[in-house]
């Protein structure tokens, strides 16, 4: 085969190839809400149940009576391997708790900002009438923390056609008592996945 040919062959198959490569991609609009996983690590859809099923039993914890309990929410530490942004698990659990009007909340990250406010104000900037009045915060019945950790479990070495891994997630939340430091509630979601890929191929 001369020179000119075979470059032309390699063009062409290199084309082809790009072609297919490029076809093959697609993007389509998923509904948050639904059960879709890739594999078997942690997902939008795995916080959306650990959220659902927390919040749900917090709410359930008071009567609902008039006198709402405050709380302070000291996030979920991240005791697995991935790098998860547990701050969306604990934003989501708070907007819960101050949408069902049973709980006071306490934004721990906003107390800096409130701090700098209030001496900007004390300051000779603000007339008096229009200052915060100071030692007016709420105190926090109730601190909010949690813990979220993985076991991951593979298959022992052994000749298969496909390679499994387990990987096992554990959310637990307390309610702590500021003043008794007894913890008050507490619940945990467990969430186990299997993975299952054929040793040759993607």
């Amino acid at each position: 085969m001369s020179q000119r040919p075979l470059s032309l062959f390699i063009s062409l198959l290199l084309l082809s190839t790009t072609l297919i490569i490029n076809g093959c991609a697609t993007t389509r609009v998923v509904d948050p809400d639904s059960e879709i996983h890739y594999d078997a690590y942690y997902d939008f859809s795995d916080k959306q149940q650990i959220v659902d099923h927390l919040s749900q039993n917090l709410v359930n914890f008071v009567d609902g009576s008039n006198n709402r309990p405050v709380v302070i929410s000291y996030g979920i530490g991240n005791e697995t391997s991935e790098h998860i942004n547990t701050g969306g698990i604990s934003d989501d659990i708070r907007l819960a708790l101050v949408q069902s009007g049973r709980y006071q909340l306490i934004n721990e990250a906003q107390r800096s900002n409130i701090d700098r406010e209030s001496t900007h104000q004390q300051s000779g900037s603000v007339s008096p009438a229009d200052r915060i009045l100071q030692g007016r915060q709420l105190g926090a019945d109730y601190i909010l923390a949690g813990t979220l950790r993985s076991i991951v479990k593979k298959q022992q070495r052994q000749f298969r056609l496909n390679k499994k891994k387990l990987v096992h997630y554990s959310l637990n939340l307390e309610l702590t008592n500021t003043e008794t430091g007894a913890i008050s509630w507490a619940d945990k979601v467990e969430i186990a996945r299997e993975q299952s890929r054929p040793i040759i191929g993607w």
